[in-house]
């Protein structure tokens, strides 16, 4: 057995020097995750088309929803999703300030938007049109509520991820997962786009 052999096995080793961690993985199990969470809303959007119309004698889409205050809200989240394609380009040329410049951009117009969803919650328990009035009201608040969530989720997230950018740079593993918030972001416009259609154009025009 030669000396090289012997050095090598009297030297244990712990762990392993290369990266091990399989190319596309992380975005192939992200996409399984989201067309789990498609399957979520589908659930939500099939409640909400069963259950829309039944207001108990109570007031309805066009009693209640203020279509000005939820297309500036519209607005607020898809301007969150141009300026998270600016911080991808800017990602991509390794700026980093720039990077985390859009990024805070972004966030700060998703923090509008939940801002906005809470006021017009608020408005209408205090008009007595809580979750618990009627059948509508309850799919409602489930499906917008639930949306919501994914964004507040989506904005702690994205915090997380800027304050590890400004730690460790653009490294490969913050740009998987800039990738990963990026299409999770996406996801969430095209699900209000169909909020804003289904039930509140329909609902008030309907």
């Amino acid at each position: 057995m030669s000396d090289t052999m012997i050095d090598a096995a009297e030297k244990p080793q712990f762990h392993l020097t290369e990266d091990h961690h399989p190319e596309g993985s992380t975005m192939l199990g992200f996409w399984l995750y989201l067309m789990s969470d498609c399957l979520i809303f589908a659930v939500l959007f099939a409640t909400y088309g069963v259950l829309g119309r039944n207001y108990a004698a109570g007031p309805s889409p066009a009693d209640l929803f203020d279509l000005k205050l939820v297309a500036v809200n519209t607005a607020m989240l898809l301007l969150s999703s141009i300026t998270y394609g600016f911080a991808m380009l800017q990602m991509e040329r390794n700026a980093k300030a720039e990077t985390l410049f859009w990024l805070g951009i972004t966030g700060l117009f998703g923090a509008v938007f939940i801002a906005l969803e809470l006021y017009e919650f608020a408005h209408l328990i205090h008009e007595g049109a809580g979750p618990s009035r009627s059948a509508f009201l309850s799919a409602f608040f489930t499906l917008v509520g639930t949306h919501g969530l994914h964004v507040t989720f989506g904005i702690i997230w994205l915090v997380t991820l800027m304050v590890q950018v400004n730690r460790h740079g653009l490294i490969p593993a913050n740009r998987r997962r800039l990738m990963c918030l990026s299409m999770f972001w996406h996801f969430l416009d095209v699900i209000w786009i169909g909020v804003f259609s289904i039930v509140y154009l329909l609902g008030v025009l309907g």
